[in-house]
């Protein structure tokens, strides 16, 4: 018998698809998934591969992590609205967990209220744009190490799962 992931819906579920690269799970608004799909493109041209969702070893869910060839770890914070930035406050968290750290927001977004400790993607639907660099904190070995294999797990389960939905499911995501 199999048991269903503890983080997210069974793959099955009709809020759960993987479209454009992206995990949508229903809980992000349609201009949330806007900027990141712009987001997700910009980390591809630049040579990354992003993850959606991708939940951390503190149980934190970031809702991009990007790895790159030289094994750089980027996460980006997607705020669809000021709302969701002033309720949402657990962004700090991240900056143990990647080499940079982003907001990804809409060009209308009020940027001077971002914090400094981040960078900028200005994104929308098509791409996005870096307009504030993020400032660079090297991860520990160990820490890299760490959420490398956590990422390749993630990764690989997805893709085994829309490969074969049928398939057996795995105790937890990665």
């Amino acid at each position: 018998m199999t048991r269903e992931p503890t983080d997210l819906p069974p793959p099955d579920s009709p809020l759960m698809t993987i479209a454009d690269g992206a995990l949508e799970d229903g809980r992000q608004s349609a201009r949330a998934l806007e900027i990141q799909r712009g987001a997700c493109r910009l980390l591809r041209a630049l040579g990354a591969a992003p993850l959606t969702e991708l939940t951390l070893a503190d149980g934190r869910r970031a809702d991009i992590a990007a790895l790159f060839d030289n094994g750089d770890i980027w996460m980006v914070e997607v705020k669809s609205s000021l709302a969701d930035f002033r309720a949402d406050q657990k962004w700090p968290d991240y900056l143990a967990w990647c080499d940079r750290l982003f907001f990804a927001v809409a060009p209308d977004f009020p940027r001077e209220i971002l914090p400094a400790e981040a960078g900028i993607l200005l994104a929308d639907r098509y791409g996005a744009e870096i307009v504030v660099e993020a400032p660079v904190t090297r991860l520990p070995a160990a820490r890299r190490k760490a959420v490398t294999h956590r990422f390749a797990r993630a990764a690989a389960l997805r893709l085994m799962t829309a490969l074969d939905p049928e398939g057996a499911v795995p105790e937890r995501w990665a």
